[in-house]
C-alpha cells in the first residue's frame, strides 16, 4: 500500500513539474502579463521558478529513495515468509500430518532382528537428515517406538513382518553414508546377528503416507 502511495507521490510531483514548466514557456512566448513586469521583477521571478524547480527535483529524488526503500522491505518480507513457510513444512513433515513425494533410501530388513537395532536404525536416519520415515505402509514420527521380542515386532499396536522396508526421504547420499560407514549401525547390527541381511539403496521417488496417529497427547496410566 505505501509502495502504491509512493509511485502516486512520485507521478503528482512529475505532473506538477511539467505543468510549471508548461506555464513559463507560455508565458515567455506568449508576452501577456510578462510585458509589463520590470527587469528586476523578471528576475525575482526566474529565481523562485529555480528554487522551486531545485525543491521539486529534491523531493522526487526522495520518494524515489523511499519507494526503493520499500521494495527492498517487500522483499525482505517475502523472503522471511518464504523461510516460515519451509519451517512449517519441517513441522509438518515431523508430526506426519502431510504424505510426502521425494527421494531417499530405502532400507530391507530380513531376519530376526530386535527392536532396539530398529530403532537404532531410524535414530540415525534422523541425525543424518531424514525430513520423513516409514515402515512399510506406516508413517513413523516422534515419539513412535518399535517395541516387541525379536521376530514378534510392533509398530503403534500393528505386527511388523519378518521382512519389512525403511524408507526414509532426505539426501540419499548423506542417508546411506550414514548407515553403511565403517563402524556403523548396520555393520554392527549384521555382527551381532549373523542371520539379519540389510539392503540399503538410494530411490529418488518414494512415496510415505501421512500419520493415522492421533495428534492428542498421549499419558501413561498409574498402575494399580
Amino acid at each position: 500500500m505505501r509502495g502504491r502511495r509512493a509511485q502516486i507521490a512520485v507521478a503528482a510531483v512529475l505532473f506538477i513539474m511539467g505543468f510549471l514548466a508548461i506555464v513559463q514557456l507560455r508565458s515567455q512566448g506568449g508576452g501577456s502579463g510578462l510585458d509589463s513586469l520590470t527587469t528586476q521583477d523578471l528576475s525575482a521571478l526566474i529565481a523562485n521558478l529555480n528554487v522551486r524547480n531545485e525543491q521539486l527535483a529534491t523531493e522526487v529524488s526522495t520518494l524515489g529513495a523511499q519507494l526503493r526503500d520499500m521494495d527492498a522491505a517487500r522483499s525482505r518480507g517475502e523472503t522471511s515468509l518464504g523461510g516460515l513457510r519451509a519451517d512449517l513444512r519441517r513441522l509438518r513433515l515431523w508430526a506426519g500430518l502431510d504424505p510426502v513425494r521425494g527421494q531417499g533410501v530405502t532400507v530391507d530388513v530380513s531376519g530376526t532382528i530386535d527392536a532396539d537395532a530398529v530403532n537404532d536404525i531410524l535414530n540415525d536416519l534422523r541425525s543424518s537428515g531424514a525430513e520423513a520415515l516409514a515402515i512399510g505402509d506406516a508413517r513413523v514420527v516422534a515419539g513412535t517406538v518399535v517395541a516387541g521380542e525379536p521376530g514378534a515386532l510392533v509398530l503403534d499396536g500393528s505386527a511388523v513382518p519378518p521382512a519389512f522396508r525403511v524408507s526414509a526421504i532426505g539426501n540419499p547420499v548423506n542417508l546411506a553414508a550414514a548407515l553403511t560407514r565403517v563402524g556403523g549401525v548396520v555393520g554392527r547390527i549384521e555382527v551381532a546377528n549373523p542371520d539379519v541381511v540389510i539392503t540399503v539403496a538410494p530411490d529418488d521417488s518414494l512415496a510415505l503416507p501421512a500419520s493415522d496417529r492421533s495428534l492428542a497427547p498421549q499419558y501413561a496410566r498409574p498402575r494399580v
